[in-house]
């Protein structure tokens, strides 16, 4: 019997990463002989961040059946929790620890954590990277980066450019870089990020008839997601709006929260919070990457295409998930720079083609005009020549089923377990 910890954040908590650590925990437990655990932070972030970050409306259990024991235990804000977490997976023997790593600033509890394991435990420390270098980096982003992934054994990496910004951040380590379970000293091991299986198309579902509840036209573009500024909304609005110029049977649909307005703006404590936070931000962030003021939905009614544009600004329950991508017709990934996207990966689950702009790992998984079409970065003439192609000459959607098909999370656990 193998035995695995996937620590980061549990089922309870909303976002790309919880559910990517959720379903990395219910792939290694189907496979046979081995016992997996996840433990994961109560609190992520320091206290002062103004944002919600629990799941609050998703009802379905996600682990329900699995056998899979869920250990809420470590809270960013109280390093005696950071022991109590040490000291909890070292009881647990495991063969192997996994840490999801998606930003830096929780390189000092990990960091930690990590190096107390080494000490006292057998275990393969390992760190899921699903980035290095941050979209929005800090000043202080290098050095908690370079603390909290320095006592891994091995490395996985979703893109080769994430793999490059390894290699650089310790430039004295001798790397082995393989797509294979094998395991050297300071392994990356460069794999993909596999296609969603808690969300599934509902094969009753009336696409026609929910398009008209819903108001939209014939051809529809989804952007969905956390309202996050390297996102790209704020390109997708004016791109469609070239669009619109060429075609009148398009819509566009937003489906998504804003990622700072999850607090009531009205209680004292938000603001306090909001004080403290944009404060701490003026210290370390440059002013290009503070978006707490990014609000790209305004420029649907300063372009005045409201009739063509639906917008849901709200997180969306796990089980209302498919209503969007089923009802929808390409996946607008018009980002200012890309990691291997939950999202995207969410599309393919839905044989949703994507269009995206040619930045980070996209040009690796999107081949254009194969399984989605790729735009030039900052180009909204471009990126409105890419949505009427779109409608044009339409992507198959066995194509995207294809891409798919190698993307599987019962491959990726294998490799991932050795």
């Amino acid at each position: 019997m193998k035995k695995i910890v996937c620590f980061g954040p549990g089922p309870q908590f909303k976002g790309g990463i919880s559910n990517y650590n959720t379903s990395l925990a219910k792939a290694l437990a189907a496979l046979p002989e081995t016992e997996v655990h996840i433990v994961s932070w109560t609190q992520q972030y320091p206290a002062i961040i103004p944002r919600d970050f629990i799941d609050r409306k998703s009802t379905k259990n996600l682990i329900e059946g699995t056998g899979i024991q869920v250990h809420y235990c470590t809270n960013f804000n109280n390093p005696l929790s950071w022991a109590e977490t040490a000291e909890l997976i070292c009881k647990l023997q495991p063969d192997q620890v996994i840490f999801q790593w998606a930003i830096a600033l929780q390189g000092l509890p990990l960091g930690w954590i990590s190096r107390q394991l080494k000490k006292k435990s057998k275990a393969e420390i390992i760190f899921d990277c699903h980035l290095v270098v941050q979209k929005e980096g800090s000043s202080l982003d290098k050095k908690f980066t370079h603390y909290g992934l320095s006592h891994a054994d091995t490395w996985i990496v979703h893109a080769l450019k994430t793999a490059n910004e390894l290699k650089a951040l310790y430039p004295n380590k001798n790397f082995f870089l393989t797509e294979t379970s094998e395991r050297q000293s300071n392994t990356i091991l460069k794999l993909y990020h596999p296609v969603y299986d808690m969300f599934q198309e509902d094969p009753t579902f009336d696409r026609e008839q929910t398009k008209a509840e819903m108001g939209l036209k014939q051809h529809v573009f989804l952007f969905f997601g956390f309202i996050r500024k390297y996102k790209g909304l704020h390109l997708v609005i004016p791109a469609f709006a070239k669009a619109l110029e060429t075609r009148k049977d398009i819509s566009l649909l937003i489906v998504g929260e804003s990622f700072w307005n999850t607090l009531d703006a009205s209680k004292f404590s938000t603001r306090i919070k909001k004080l403290l936070f944009g404060s701490a931000k003026k210290l370390f962030l440059k002013n290009s990457d503070n978006e707490e003021d990014y609000n790209p939905l305004a420029l649907v009614d300063a372009l005045g295409i409201q009739e063509h544009v639906k917008i849901y600004n709200d997180f969306v329950p796990n089980e209302a998930v498919n209503k969007y991508f089923q009802v929808s017709d390409n996946l607008m990934l018009y980002y200012l720079t890309a990691t291997p996207s939950g999202v995207e990966s969410i599309g393919y689950n839905f044989r949703m083609p994507a269009l995206a702009t040619r930045v980070g790992h996209f040009p690796e998984t999107i081949q254009d005009g194969y399984n989605g079409y790729l735009a030039t970065p900052d180009d909204i003439e471009d990126m409105a020549r890419v949505m009427l192609k779109a409608l044009d000459h339409p992507i198959p959607r066995a194509n995207v089923s294809e891409t798919a098909s190698h993307l599987s999370w019962q491959r990726y656990a294998t490799l991932v377990r050795g």
